[in-house]
């Protein structure tokens, strides 16, 4: 039986094996490849294999069945796995089988990082159920704006294995998913948060408790700050049963005006009071609602969704734990003022006739859709909705939103659950259903509908609560459709 790997030296001339061959696969490879490690690649499909580096000592393709039995029989020192790989599927349950010691690629880079010549360079980390890429964004502007190489990696950005070997960051802003911290073992961040959490991917994880568990993850081993959501208790009691490093603060973000030891929110002020010496008695301000305009629909302060603002209060949380925007607290709010949305998260895409279009496709789970549209005004909401639901239930979604809906526009190659939901919580809500076809005619539908049912001052937003690939390659170009549909509805043209 192998024995266990601990030590990054310890990979030379070891077989090491690789699951998934997509970038982040290949960046594992090349990094494996540096440490002179003989390499095995699996991959489902066979494509994947093709035009491999030099590195890769052997390949397999094949169904998860096939590579889990070329694990038992190859059985490499170490596999590193792809986020895309079951907790509980044959291959991590065969490489537990035959004792094979399994690296995500984050836990890879952490090694990395450590046996560099920099191995106390700060990561700081990001996870929960929604809202993890707009605040690692957040997170790495706040920090630039305060003077530091702080790029946005991980389940965002560049595989972090890419940027550690490149070694010109001066801090990480890491966002993990609960894939990624199944198999990450000896992570020890600056600072740690778990923004939320609500049931999703629980076929990969194996049910709830299993994937609250993965999440908890991002808090072990943290070392100055542990940041929580003081509005879901789940966050909240993942902190307190945190095996933490000493010294490290549990800090709180919330909307309401913070207490000793959280940020928050005092009329229009983001407020410190975890960081500052003053605490006790007093709060920092370090951004306004103003600096976050530009993120609500139509640019207005006042239509932030709340959401959004606990992103923010999070993301300058996790930053002033780093001493150099200790610092410079007002890096905060002019990294907030940089910030940039990425695209297809609460992104106004055309305005016109006093309708604003608001891409939300990123939305892909009932709890994302319901935080994005209950920052809406009552009665002032036409909604698109519907795609691969991935077996979630829709009912607590559509009785949350329902006091904001004029109306509701139904894709989705597949629509019973979703109109069973409406009809039981939203009985007299106007519903316009597209039939099946190509994104493209699909999404001009939906448009065309939704144009027909706003009145000046409404929002038509986009946010499907559900996975995009029934009818489109990827949420993406769903988000991508439905921008260009807009801009053509409200200039009067066919869409392209």
């Amino acid at each position: 039986m192998p024995s266990n790997v601990t030590r990054i030296e310890d990979l030379a001339d070891a077989h090491v094996g690789v699951v998934g061959m997509g970038r982040t696969g290949r960046a594992v490879l090349e990094a494996l490849s540096t440490l002179g490690a003989r390499v095995s690649v699996y991959d489902e499909r066979q494509e994947s294999l093709e035009d491999l580096p030099a590195a890769a000592a052997s390949a397999c393709a094949g169904s998860p069945g096939r590579l889990a039995q070329a694990l038992t029989e190859q059985r490499p020192r170490l596999l590193v796995v792809s986020p895309g790989v079951p907790a509980t599927g044959p291959v991590l349950a065969a490489a537990a089988a035959c004792g094979i010691e399994t690296w995500s690629e984050v836990e890879l880079a952490w090694r990395l990082q450590r046996a560099s010549a920099r191995p106390d360079m700060p990561w700081v980390a990001v996870t929960g159920t929604d809202g993890k890429t707009t605040t690692v964004g957040m997170l790495a502007a706040i920090l630039t704006a305060a003077g530091l190489n702080a790029p946005a990696v991980g389940n965002i950005g560049a595989p972090v294995v890419t940027t550690v070997l490149e070694g010109g960051a001066d801090v990480l802003a890491v966002e993990l998913s609960s894939f990624q911290l199944h198999t990450t073992r000896t992570l020890s961040p600056l600072a740690a948060a778990c923004l939320n959490l609500a049931p999703d991917h629980l076929d990969w994880h194996g049910g709830y408790e299993d994937y609250r568990a993965d999440k908890a993850r991002v808090y072990a081993r943290t070392r100055r700050g542990a940041v929580y959501n003081c509005a879901d208790e789940a966050t909240c009691l993942m902190v307190r049963e945190a095996d933490v490093m000493e010294g490290c603060r549990a800090v709180g973000f919330t909307l309401e005006a913070p207490a000793l030891g959280q940020v928050g929110v005092v009329d229009d002020l983001l407020v410190d009071r975890a960081w500052p010496p003053g605490r006790h008695t007093e709060g920092l301000e370090v951004a306004t609602l103003a600096d976050l305009a530009h993120l609500a629909p139509g640019g207005q302060a006042a239509r932030l969704p709340a959401h959004v603002l606990a992103d923010a209060l999070a993301a300058a949380a996790l930053a002033l734990a780093h001493w150099a925007v200790a610092r410079d607290p007002g890096a905060v709010a002019r990294g907030l003022r940089a910030f940039a949305p990425g695209a297809h998260r609460i992104v106004t895409v055309a305005q016109g006739g006093g309708v604003t279009w608001v891409d939300d496709s990123k939305a892909t789970n009932p709890h994302s859709a319901q935080a994005a549209l209950t920052s809406l005004p009552a009665g002032t909401g036409v909604w698109i909705l519907g795609g691969d639901t991935k077996g979630a239930v829709f009912d607590d979604l559509v009785r949350a939103v329902r006091p904001v809906l004029r109306g509701v526009v139904v894709v989705g190659k597949d629509q019973t659950d979703v109109l069973a939901a409406l009809r039981a919580r939203a009985p007299g809500t106007p519903v316009a259903r597209i039939p099946d076809g190509d994104g493209a005619s699909v999404m001009t539908g939906a448009v065309a509908a939704a144009g027909a049912m706003a009145r000046p001052g409404d929002t038509v937003m986009l946010a499907p609560a559900c996975a995009s690939w029934d009818q489109f390659s990827s949420y993406a170009q769903r988000g991508d459709l439905f921008a260009a549909a807009a801009l053509a509805h409200v200039e009067g043209r066919e869409a392209p």
